[in-house]
């Protein structure tokens, strides 16, 4: 599967995921390096602890290498909350998923063994009204 299909995979992954719950607001951030790459998506809903904790488990999943063949074709089918996420996270080198002052963050950060996830962050700030 080429870079480009692969990012755009779980761009739609992970945006179907957060649309569910009918965000006014959703910000998407891609950092690419030669070994990896980072995607933060951040939403303005409120999201409990419990649910907040169930995204990181599914997302830091045990990784599937085996599966990483099929996770083309099964993207795209109406696969729905951790079932969703699962598929994500078998693909995940590391997730995190935090709170915001008005909802979540989520850092996917997928790459090789020499791509360091520390050094791409994307701050949590909320903009003053």
């Amino acid at each position: 599967m080429k870079r480009k299909d692969l990012i755009l995979q779980l761009i739609g992954e992970i945006s179907s995921y957060i649309l569910e719950e009918d965000p006014m607001r959703m910000v998407i951030s891609l950092h690419q390096e030669q070994d990896g790459m980072h995607l933060c998506v951040i939403d303005d809903n409120e999201h409990s602890d419990q649910e907040i904790k169930k995204m990181e488990k599914a997302l830091n999943s045990r990784k599937r290498p085996e599966l990483a063949s099929y996770y083309g074709a099964m993207t795209g089918h109406d696969l729905l909350g951790s079932s969703r996420l699962n598929l994500l996270g078998w693909q995940m080198k590391h997730a995190d998923v935090t709170r915001t002052g008005s909802g979540i963050k989520i850092d996917l950060w997928l790459g090789g063994d020499r791509f360091d996830s520390r050094k791409f962050n994307m701050p949590n700030q909320e903009k003053e009204d």
